[in-house]
């Protein structure tokens, strides 16, 4: 087989070596590969050990969910979300019901907000956490995950007491969340967040950060500069990372974000290593977010008091040229009423999860695309992994924090 042969060729073939070209080999890099998290599969081209050309091969995980949320409706496919980014399935939830809310023109209360904003920041520290602790794994330093996962059967142990799973939690609803906060949960949440940043700081950076070996290992490695970073769509750690700082909480609020105050963090140079600092400091801003919402958590209720919530209408009752105004005036003020067709974002722990969705007069969506930020991470691939050493590719996919759940849908 030639250097030349495309990676559509069958499996059966690329795995042949090519003595006459130069010993160029192809070779097939999960899908069960440990470092892959997820059934992740990289065709690579290699010439001896640095990695020529990579083509990931996605679709392992695909259930055709945008096609459920069109056949169950909005509340049936709250559960199915869990089930995306299940690292931080709480962030889901709330993601689709916020998008389904907008599209009714609905506001919820006060209240609901806040605590939507606390649990999506303890979804972005869960799965933080998780990330840097298979991070630190992939290259080698065991003890971090066992110190990561302790902080995150904590963050467990609150969405039981919560919503009664650990897990797969399904706690908003269109129109707020499904029940107010138990008695203690405040306290308890409130708590956590003040000591996880001094927490971090001793049982991970302080065996990370500034480790020789650590930093050997990162620095340098799979660089993004800042125009290749915005021109591939990247967003959240891996796009600050880049050093854009760009965040949808701080550049489009939602939920109140612009009432706290956070720092957005970004690096310089674009490489592993800034990946993993932005995401070390991320998880502090997020437990510095959840100590405001919680100290000033307003009263009333946690969902609209009318329940029979009005349909969203039939895409196309307003011209094209008014719907871009109306969804301007949602940007700007906030929901003011229904529109048959929009598109809303939630700053997800791996980046903008956005759904569109059209409506057709009915409860469920007449179509509803997710947009899932691992998916469009992952199509960096083939332009980052060329050129580097195939022990370099561990470090690449791990700094990358993706997950196949939300990628293949």
């Amino acid at each position: 087989m030639s250097a030349g042969t495309p990676l559509s060729t069958p499996l059966a073939v690329r795995t042949e070596r090519s003595v006459e070209e130069g010993g160029r080999v192809f070779l097939n890099m999960g899908p069960s590969h440990p470092s892959t998290h997820g059934v992740l599969r990289i065709v690579l081209e290699m010439d001896g050990e640095v990695v020529v050309r990579a083509d990931p091969d996605i679709g392992y995980l695909h259930r055709g969910m945008e096609k459920i949320a069109e056949t169950y409706g909005f509340t049936k496919f709250i559960p199915y979300t869990d089930r995306m980014d299940y690292l931080a399935p709480v962030a889901n939830n709330i993601a689709v019901c916020t998008a389904a809310e907008v599209l009714m023109g609905l506001e919820i209360p006060e209240r609901a907000k806040a605590i939507r904003v606390v649990c999506a920041e303890l979804g972005r520290i869960s799965s933080h956490l998780l990330g840097l602790g298979a991070f630190a794994m992939d290259i080698g330093a065991l003890t971090v995950f066992l110190y990561t996962f302790r902080e995150r059967e904590a963050i467990y142990n609150h969405m039981e007491h919560l919503t009664g799973a650990r897990f797969t939690v399904s706690y908003p609803r269109v129109g707020g969340l499904s029940r107010d906060l138990p008695e203690g949960w405040r306290e308890a949440v409130l708590g956590f967040a003040r000591e996880l940043p001094g927490r971090i700081e001793r049982d991970v950076e302080k065996l990370l950060t500034r480790n020789r070996i650590w930093m050997g290992r990162l620095e340098g490695v799979a660089v993004i500069p800042r125009e290749v970073a915005v021109s591939y769509g990247l967003t959240g750690p891996n796009l600050r990372g880049s050093g854009v700082k760009w965040d949808l909480r701080k550049e489009m609020p939602y939920f109140g974000y612009e009432n706290y105050d956070f720092d957005v963090p970004v690096g310089s140079r674009g490489d592993a290593y800034d990946r993993y600092l932005c995401r070390v400091e991320e998880i502090k801003q997020s437990a510095r977010i959840i100590t405001q919402a919680l100290e000033r958590l307003p009263g009333g209720p946690v969902a609209v008091e009318d329940g029979k919530h009005f349909l969203p209408p039939k895409a196309g009752v307003m011209t094209r040229m008014e719907e871009l105004i109306h969804q301007f005036m949602i940007v700007t003020e906030g929901p003011k009423a229904p529109v048959g067709e929009i598109y809303w974002a939630h700053e997800n722990p791996k980046g903008e999860l956005g759904f569109y969705i059209v409506g057709d007069g009915t409860s469920r969506p007449y179509r509803l695309r997710m947009r899932a930020p691992s998916f469009v991470n992952l199509s960096i691939l083939p332009w980052l992994l060329p050129g580097n050493m195939l022990s370099d590719v561990v470090a690449t996919l791990a700094s990358l924090d993706f997950v196949m759940g939300e990628c293949d849908r």
